[in-house]
């Protein structure tokens, strides 16, 4: 398969109409030592079909939002061509070119803006490897065309959105390239290896990935239209089991105001709901007699309500946290009926689990055995696991893109905002 965005018949060209001349570039020391270099890939062979794939990639830079320009593509071919005549001095400076160029474009892919992204612990963050790990990758892969080609620094769906948005690009399909081109952007922030949760709000799915594959996956509810669930990044740190659900105000007046106004504080015990004084920890419990449960109804006075640990509780068994001042986790559910439905949005903004024990034992290695009936009880992990909230409307699925439906209206929103940039400019 030939590179995306980028004709090989014109880098041939563009490397037979160069002058014959080596293009030196500098590496700083502490990106590139001479021994990495010397134990790094191979660019200079006898098809250097590799380093045309390279050279590929950076030219078509602009799909990944980068400036092409800033990798000097034409002084790289000129490198190349030098290193033709079979000189070890030419064959050395266009291996250090091509290594410094890879390295700048994974460095520039890794720290790329991600704007979409609420970032609630830096350790969530997938930084680009150094310089001596990715040139040993480079070094070691079977064949380095292909390790190019699969593109293993980034996120495993990346190079494949990346070669549709080419494919839309050159084929004229601007609704397409425009998807492609949003979704590829929110790709670009997920890690490229390693063990993690993803969740894509957009499918309602939830899937666990160990060194950078998926290996599991669930159905999930996610927040309503009205609440949806924010892209986010952050670390799983503990599980809290028999957890309390602090009802929000908005819900306590939806859903729970408007059944005490028909049915009397019976209800609310019957679920096991507490009226509280305030939403301090220390908050004391309050006669439920007094409310004023039809202002609460009418939104005209909030209240706090918290639901206790039990059959009914709305957080099921166990949640799993990654403290956040949104109040945003992933947890259990009693009301498996809702995970049925086509779409699943249905929350106030959390992740409600089809299978919570499952994702449990993946997490600890083991069954988490829950075996006391005290409310908020923490079980930590060894290893916090990070943990993405992501919003992708484009998937790759074998060979195809698939296209879920823009439930929360961002690709809209993040389109007519990048056409009014762009009649702006002109």
């Amino acid at each position: 398969m030939r590179p995306a965005g980028f004709a090989m018949v014109a880098m041939s060209a563009l490397l037979a109409a160069t002058p014959l001349q080596a293009a030196v570039t500098s590496i700083a020391s502490d990106n590139i030592e001479s021994a990495q270099i010397a134990a790094g890939p191979q660019w200079v062979t006898s098809d250097q079909r590799a380093a045309i794939h390279l050279m590929a990639l950076l030219q078509s830079a602009d799909l990944d939002g980068l400036d092409p320009g800033r990798f000097d593509v034409p002084s790289l071919a000129r490198t190349l061509r030098a290193a033709s005549d079979g000189k070890m001095k030419d064959a050395d400076r266009a291996n250090l070119a091509f290594d410094r160029a890879l390295v700048d474009y994974v460095t520039a892919l890794r720290s790329a803006p991600s704007p979409d992204w609420s970032i609630i612990d830096r350790a969530a963050v997938s930084a680009a490897p150094s310089a001596s790990a990715l040139l040993a990758q480079a070094a070691e892969a079977p064949s380095l065309e292909r390790w190019i080609e699969a593109m293993p620094f980034m996120h495993a769906s990346y190079s494949e959105l990346r070669r549709a948005l080419a494919r839309a690009r050159e084929s004229g399909d601007t609704k397409s390239e425009a998807l492609l081109r949003v979704n590829l952007d929110r790709a670009r922030f997920l890690p490229a290896g390693g063990r993690y949760v993803l969740v894509n709000t957009a499918a309602q799915q939830l899937y666990m990935y160990e060194d950078g594959r998926p290996v599991g996956s669930m159905k999930v509810v996610v927040g309503k239209p009205i609440n949806p669930t924010p892209m986010m990044a952050a670390m799983i740190r503990f599980t809290a089991v028999n957890p309390y659900w602090n009802v929000p105000a908005d819900l306590a007046a939806e859903r729970i105001a408007p059944h005490v106004v028909k049915e009397g504080p019976a209800y609310l015990d019957r679920l096991g709901y507490v009226v509280l004084s305030d939403w301090s920890d220390h908050a004391t419990p309050v006669d439920p007699s007094t409310v004023d449960w039809q202002s609460v109804a009418d939104g005209r006075s909030q209240i706090r309500v918290r639901q206790n640990p039990g059959p009914h509780n709305s957080m099921g068994r166990m949640k799993f946290m990654f403290p956040n001042q949104l109040g945003v986790y992933l947890h259990d559910t009693p009301d498996k009926e809702l995970l049925n439905e086509a779409a699943r949005l249905f929350s106030g903004g959390c992740v409600r689990l089809e299978d919570a024990p499952r994702l449990a034992s993946w997490l600890y290695g083991a069954p988490l055995e829950i075996r006391t009936t005290e409310p908020e009880q923490p079980v930590n992990l060894d290893q916090p696991v990070p943990v993405y909230l992501a919003y992708l409307t484009a998937v790759p699925n074998g060979n195809e893109i698939v296209f879920y439906n823009d439930i929360y209206g961002k690709d809209r929103s993040e389109l007519a905002a990048a056409n009014n940039g762009r009649v702006a400019a002109n």
